[in-house]
């Protein structure tokens, strides 16, 4: 009789009987990334919530590893989180605050519990930014079919909520065999340290198969090294960059998250002063070129500068660092006005660096401009064009002095607050954002000194992310003071881990501007001819059947005062600087509390978003908007 193949498995010198659980935590907590010479442990813990799917599986070897860890095995922290996406945020922070080499790992029960983790994935992805979920599964053996929270596929015995991460994960898989999870961690580790193609990494862990014995390789959990890359250019990709670029007349350069993620910072400020090229910057990578530099002309597109616009308008070269062209960036493609305009985009991934039929340069950022810089020693753009740079840039760092000292009444504006914040932070400091009017106002007016104090997530513009991410960026940088500007609605969408911060001792300051609405929606809807509607926070008029009653009378403050941080209410301008410089003084976290107005002031603006209008209509608001709209609409282009 044929002996089974699991028997080759027994135990031996080899060898180590685990759990599936004891294996990913024993294997997590051995993972390190290299860049430049430095090592850096990869997953620095896991933020989990426990229920019936995880809790004897993750959550046991989580326990062992925290009270019973066998000689020589490292200890992986555990946190405990209140929502399992804003773990997911968590985790996306601390990865986008280490330059994406470092991260963490959440695990969730199955069903509710998992479903709650895939807008943080997408949050990951669309940002380009590794985290690892863990998110529990049904029974791989069915023995108990069906389970409590699982979502039958009558159609699909094997289908459950979590194959909802498969179109927001770089990587998607589910264990069903406890000797799977070999080669599934070996990939989900490729693809968190893969600069051109990181994201959201899912492994699915049926409940079942969590708490299975395997007799694992010893080899497996072996201190891993894994070494980030730094692609070179290819020659004739930077000699043809080169001969573009020396023929343009007026050249701009748009810096992205990449120049950010590559430490290219240094590099490319060296560039821009040897060249003379200006540089833009998206939300992703802004503080790239420190805001002070000659060269430095502020954010571009629908958010940006007066002084960014008009150089992109008229731009015959474009050359594109480290980003993906956002509808935000291109103005949804009326951005770039001249028609001969040609892009040179350099991208360690194809796929962003082919954007705008561009000559492709794919590498690495840092070594690409380093080449580049040596293939154009010598060049700069003329002086009349600098000259025209250092008006741009005069004129709009007035218009920021402007907004900045507005002195709005009776209610202080947003743009003031973010003035004094910006004359508060040091350069060590980081700031957070992510939702609403407020990436729009900070992408135009703020003087970022660096690339790690402006830290605003403006790819899926989540709400709820600013609160879960400033743990993030706290745990990332503990030497920062970490201020997160949280709006009221983005507050009411994911307060709780409010409660994970106090519970960890960490200490962070949150900004809440109360203005009793949607301020951004609400400005949208006004200017394409919807009337502000549903976007003040208001009660149910009974004269009318609508929302415009009174103020519904929530108390956030109160709420946040709740969680067990300090909460500091002030009024003006004035009064928020005393109550900063109480919060940076205090070793507990603090929230500063402000109204500020609903309808603006907000910077001014010459660009355009595309946001379709109804094309018929009985309000005579919408119908003017579809006007505007469709005019609008003729300088939108495909750059071919």
């Amino acid at each position: 009789m044929t002996e089974p193949i699991t028997s080759y498995t027994h135990l031996s010198a080899e060898t180590i009987r685990l759990t599936v659980g004891q294996a990913v935590v024993r294997f997590l907590a051995n993972q390190y990334s290299e860049r430049d010479g430095v090592e850096r442990r990869l997953i620095n813990g896991v933020f989990g919530i426990f229920g019936h799917g995880n809790v004897c599986g993750l959550g046991q070897a989580l326990l062992q590893n925290e009270i019973a860890r066998a000689p020589g095995e490292e200890y992986l922290e555990y946190y405990l989180g209140r929502n399992e996406q804003g773990a997911v945020h968590v985790a996306s922070a601390y990865a986008k605050t280490s330059k994406r080499l470092r991260t963490m790992a959440a695990t969730s029960s199955i069903g509710p519990g998992a479903l709650n983790m895939v807008t943080g994935a997408a949050v990951a992805t669309t940002n380009r930014l590794p985290v690892l979920l863990l998110p529990s599964d049904i029974f791989a053996t069915r023995a108990a079919n069906p389970v409590l929270q699982q979502l039958e596929d009558p159609s699909n015995l094997d289908a459950s909520v979590n194959d909802c991460f498969r179109p927001v994960s770089r990587y998607w898989d589910r264990v069903n065999r406890p000797e799977q999870l070999i080669p599934s961690l070996l990939s989900a580790m490729r693809v968190l340290t893969d600069q051109a193609d990181t994201g959201a990494v899912t492994i699915c862990l049926p409940q079942d198969v969590q708490a299975e014995a395997y007799n694992y390789p010893l080899q497996f959990f072996r201190r891993r090294l894994w070494h980030i890359a730094r692609p070179r250019p290819d020659r004739a990709a930077i000699a043809r960059a080169a001969e573009a670029i020396r023929t343009s007349h007026r050249p701009l350069i748009v810096a992205g998250g990449g120049v950010v993620y590559s430490e290219a910072d240094a590099v490319l400020r060296s560039f821009a002063q040897a060249t003379g090229i200006p540089v833009a910057d998206t939300q992703a990578g802004k503080g790239a070129i420190n805001w002070d530099s000659p060269a430095s002309v502020g954010g571009l597109g629908a958010t940006g500068t007066h002084s960014a616009n008009r150089l992109a308008a008229a731009a015959d070269v474009v050359i594109g660092i480290g980003t993906r062209y956002s509808d935000f960036t291109t103005a949804s493609q009326t951005q770039f006005g001249n028609p001969d305009v040609q892009f040179i985009n350099i991208n360690v991934a194809a796929f962003d660096a082919a954007k705008q039929s561009a000559l492709m340069v794919v590498a690495d950022a840092r070594e690409a401009l380093s080449d580049l810089a040596d293939a154009l020693s010598g060049w700069r753009v003329s002086d009349g064009y600098a000259a025209e740079v250092g008006e741009e840039k005069a004129r709009w760092d007035a218009i920021v002095d402007r907004c900045y000292g507005i002195g709005h009444k009776p209610t202080p504006a947003q743009i003031e607050v973010f003035g004094a914040l910006n004359d508060l932070l040091r350069p060590q400091d980081i700031l957070i954002n992510a939702a609403g009017s407020m990436p729009g106002d900070l992408q135009a007016l703020w003087r970022a000194d660096n690339s790690r104090q402006y830290h605003v997530e403006y790819a899926f513009s989540c709400m709820g992310y600013e609160i879960p991410a400033a743990l993030g960026a706290k745990l990332a940088a503990p030497d920062a003071e970490v201020v997160a500007i949280v709006g009221d609605g983005t507050y009411q969408m994911l307060p709780m881990e409010l409660a994970t911060i106090v519970q960890e001792g960490v200490k962070v300051i949150f900004v809440l501007l109360q203005n009793h609405g949607f301020a951004s929606i609400g400005a949208l809807s006004e200017s394409h001819g919807s009337q502000r509607f549903g976007t003040k926070y208001r009660e149910r008029n009974p004269k009318s059947g609508q929302l415009d009653g009174a103020l519904v009378p929530v108390d956030i403050a109160a709420n946040a005062e709740s969680w067990g941080i300090d909460v500091l209410r002030v009024a003006t301008i004035a009064e928020f600087r005393e109550a900063y410089a109480q919060a940076a003084a205090s070793s507990r976290t603090t929230m500063i509390h402000i109204e500020t107005a609903l309808e603006g002031p907000n910077p001014p603006s010459d660009s355009w978003w595309d946001v379709p209008v109804a094309e018929v209509s009985r309000l005579e608001s919408t119908q003017r908007a579809y006007a505007e709209y469709r005019e609008a609409k003729r300088r939108q282009r495909h750059i071919v």
